[in-house]
């Protein structure tokens, strides 16, 4: 049989307790939302999907092709110049996901012969970049500019350094200061993905490179999605001028994919206005992080302190973590539940997302809910 082999596989994570099921959620789902990322709240507000209804009703359903053909409207224009004059870089790149804008970043900035450093901890789209460059790779331990350094310097050629600027599992930020100096002293690039910093951190969510002063610098490009504090879909890369134009003459995710639906750019761009009339949005998602994490902590459990909206909360095994995150939700508590192989240690864990539209009883509800269902 052509896929017998998948069932060895099957009854393997069934044993180990790792078997992944969707849930399909109803419009109007009931329970109180600290898996999804929607760090702003913005992915119902009436200016966001407004946007995203008029974008549809007048550039149709979808981009209709690639970006160099027909997917490139006068909103995707619009996204980009605004895009890139909130986040303070040249120019940006808008893609169909914020996975392709990864994917294009790493693949079309490390040609052959090139090196590419990768944090240990950083995300599978990340990872996938490295895996599809044509350049070697070499893993370095998690938010160590010392071993970026160390690893540049067995190299001579082009280089580039990779990394999230906050990691996806346990909410971290990574040292980018210390990276981009590390990168300098070696002439490196440095890609970073602000997935999880756009709209949280940096004045008014301007995000974590502009924070660290790193944004506009010609040696960085940023990666963000629109899928997260936008409350949207989609993807860009920011940074220099003459990189964004590489990009679109060698990033096969840009050059082969169908563009971005006018909807999600509508939808992002309405978000973006109104993050920047709304900026206080960016420091209440961090003030709910720090809420959550400390009264988390004060229960007895173990939580990792939040640097963006991230807040992880370690379970015992994988099996506990499932039960946890299952009787949550029976609960009226929707939590994400992050397992091996998507956690690089091997712990699971509790992946609690904290938003700018969460009232102090929400948070309290929350709380407790984690609290009376612990392992």
């Amino acid at each position: 049989m052509a896929f017998g082999w998948i069932d060895e596989q099957a009854r393997a994570r069934r044993e180990a307790g790792l078997v992944r099921i969707l849930r399909p959620r109803p419009a109007d789902s009931a329970p109180l939302d600290l898996a999804s990322n929607d760090y702003l709240g913005l992915a119902r507000h009436p200016e966001v999907t407004e946007g995203a209804a008029r974008a549809a009703r007048t550039w149709g359903a979808g981009a209709t092709g690639s970006r160099l053909v027909t997917g490139t409207t006068e909103l995707h224009a619009e996204l980009e110049r605004e895009l890139a004059a909130f986040c303070g870089v040249e120019a940006a790149l808008v893609f169909s996901s914020g996975y392709a804008a990864n994917l294009a970043a790493v693949t079309a900035l490390a040609p052959h012969g090139s090196l590419v450093v990768s944090d240990a901890g950083n995300h599978a789209s990340l990872i996938d970049g490295c895996r599809l460059a044509r350049g070697a790779t070499q893993v370095v331990a998690h938010a160590d500019p010392d071993a970026v350094r160390k690893a540049l310097a067995t190299h001579e050629g082009p280089a580039l350094t990779v990394s999230d600027t906050v990691f996806s599992v346990d909410g971290d930020a990574a040292p980018l200061a210390g990276l981009a100096q590390a990168c300098r002293e070696h002439g490196a690039g440095l890609v970073v993905d602000d997935a999880h910093g756009l709209g949280v951190l940096g004045e008014g969510g301007r995000g974590a490179a502009y924070e660290a002063g790193l944004a506009g610098a010609d040696d960085v490009v940023v990666t963000v999605t629109l899928s997260k504090s936008l409350g949207s879909q989609g993807g860009a890369v920011l940074g220099p001028a003459p990189v964004i134009e590489h990009l679109v003459n060698a990033a096969r995710t840009f050059i082969f994919d169908t563009g971005l639906a006018p909807a999600a750019a509508g939808g992002a761009l309405a978000a973006l206005h109104l993050l920047r009339r709304e900026p206080e949005r960016a420091a209440r998602a961090r003030a709910v992080a720090g809420e959550l994490h400390a009264r988390l902590t004060a229960m007895g459990l173990s939580a990792v302190r939040p640097d963006a909206a991230v807040v992880s909360v370690r379970a015992p095994s994988p099996e506990e973590a499932v039960q946890w995150a299952a009787d949550c939700r029976s609960a009226g508590l929707s939590v994400g539940c992050f397992r091996p192989p998507s956690v690089p240690d091997g712990i699971s864990r509790l992946r609690l997302t904290a938003r700018a539209d969460l009232s102090a009883e929400q948070v309290e509800h929350a709380v407790w809910v984690i609290g009376a269902t612990r392992p």
